[in-house]
């Protein structure tokens, strides 16, 4: 895969979509690691169920669990069709079975639906992530957190993360694992996403605590933090202004793309390399501290 910090961009210009945003509307288009991932067996034979997997990181994530030989269920939202067949075509073009599901995970029906048909058609479950999510920096502080947007934001990063585990943990079995996405906003916030930010917080301290519950079934819990990564969600929910100095207030003064995280969720879930870590958050963070 790319290493060379050149190659990566470091400025983006002024541009605003409606969310949840589109990948192919972007400048540039970021990279899932669709021509650079490589595959090593780490996944074989993995039943995988990725919420949000159809653009950004949950489209690296499908692709990475694909060459590593997991067998890959997304889900995606109606309006993200487009994402999602391309996302399901390149899970497909390495040779592992793929199923998407039409979802908004803000309903406990939905949830539990996703899981079911996901179990049904993958003939079982192995790994768990939770990676949809959503956000709107467009705005003040608390001052600008309307009703609709507080609900939307919590049940989609927090209630469906708890249904949908509980739907999963009846057909996890031992060597099973569920793997969160956090944010570097848990520990460094930004006043304009107050109620995001809260959420992933939520979210570290599920993660430890169904840790420590589901440890004594085998069963391993993890998440991953990123930090400002370039993906549909940044010019559909930030200002245009700040899109382009986007992910410059990192140590490594850019950005990630979303297959620069992607592989730290390959490492989670892998039975082998991952085995005896569980209650661990790992930051993907351009350098800013996650303690």
């Amino acid at each position: 895969m790319t290493t060379d910090q050149t190659a990566r961009p470091r400025e983006f210009p002024a541009q605003q979509q409606q969310p949840p945003g589109s990948t192919a509307a972007m400048t540039p288009v970021p990279d899932h690691g669709e021509e650079s991932y490589r595959g090593s067996g780490k996944l074989t034979g993995l039943r995988t169920l990725i919420t949000g997997g159809d653009s950004g990181i949950g489209r690296a994530v499908a692709i990475a669990f694909a060459r590593e030989g997991a067998d890959v269920a997304i889900t995606y939202l109606p309006e993200e069709q487009a994402d999602a067949d391309e996302t399901l075509a390149l899970v497909r073009s390495a040779g592992r079975d793929g199923y998407a599901y039409a979802a908004d995970l803000r309903t406990h029906e939905a949830c539990v639906e996703v899981v079911t048909h996901a179990v049904a058609e993958l003939g079982g479950l192995d790994v768990l992530v939770n990676n949809a999510g959503y956000q709107m920096a467009r705005g003040g502080g608390i001052d600008s957190i309307e009703p609709d947007r507080l609900d939307r934001v919590i049940k989609t990063n927090l209630y469906a993360l708890f249904w949908l585990t509980q739907q999963a943990v009846k057909h996890l079995k031992p060597g099973g694992s569920i793997i969160n996405n956090s944010s570097i906003q848990a520990y460094d916030p930004s006043v304009s996403l107050l109620d995001y930010a809260a959420t992933k917080a939520a979210i570290n301290n599920a993660t430890v605590n169904l840790a420590a519950e589901l440890g004594p079934r085998g069963i391993r819990v993890n998440a991953v933090a990123p930090g400002p990564v370039w993906t549909p969600l940044q010019p559909a929910t930030q200002p245009p202004e700040k899109v382009e100095k986007f992910g410059q207030d990192t140590p490594l003064g850019r950005a990630g793309q979303p297959a620069e995280v992607a592989p730290a969720f390959v490492f989670l879930a892998s039975p082998r390399d991952a085995s005896y870590v569980s209650g661990t958050v790992l930051g993907v963070t351009g350098g800013k501290p996650v303690f």
